[in-house]
């Protein structure tokens, strides 16, 4: 019989697709509704288009599902293994997307907010993602799991398949980058100098 989502709200990850694994519905509830805002917004970052992140996150939670019934608890963390799924599905679909002509790729849809605030907020998110997007791939992937997602160095080196030494010198990189994009905007996008 399935347990109740609330019965199963304080449940770690790991025990929960495993719970899954085991034929408890409610366990693929619990965690759906805590791992998928987390993948959409990492694929979004990472993608910069939030319909392809849809499709990834999508993919992504079916793959969890797939492998749950032969998860071995505490031999990897959920979290580490669906980063690292969704950084590679990401990272396939940036490497397609480069080899498309400039004029198949459509134009983003107009989201100007109405208020002043709003349209401040979204201008920055934009230069961001313009300064993200203009990152090598890894570092882009380490930037915005450290920094962004709040991620460890430990828990990103699992993801990325490298010492957390390479990730340190990775998001070191990324962050000089990025801090030289966007240093001729800072006034523009209301920072003082």
């Amino acid at each position: 019989m399935d347990k109740s989502v609330d019965d199963l709200r304080d449940i770690s990850d790991e025990a929960l697709l495993v719970a899954f694994g085991n034929g408890e519905r409610a366990g693929a509830r619990v965690l759906t509704q805590r791992l998928t805002p987390v993948v959409l917004g990492f694929a979004t970052r990472m993608l910069g288009d939030r319909a392809e992140a849809e499709d990834v996150a999508q993919e992504a939670m079916l793959r969890l599902w797939r492998v749950a019934p032969d998860w071995r608890q505490g031999e990897a963390k959920v979290t580490t293994w669906l980063y690292r799924v969704v950084s590679n599905l990401c990272i396939d679909r940036l490497r397609a997307k480069r080899g498309v002509a400039l004029d198949a790729i459509e134009e983003p849809a107009d989201q100007t907010p109405g208020v002043l605030d709003k349209l401040v907020e979204s201008e920055r998110h934009q230069a961001l993602q313009a300064a993200l997007d203009t990152l090598p791939d890894r570092q882009r992937q380490a930037v915005v799991m450290r920094h962004i997602d709040g991620v460890s160095n430990p828990d990103i080196a699992d993801v990325m398949d490298i010492s957390v030494e390479a990730v340190e010198s990775l998001t070191a990189r990324g962050k000089r980058n990025l801090a030289q994009a966007l240093a001729a905007k800072r006034e523009e996008l209301g920072y003082e100098k």
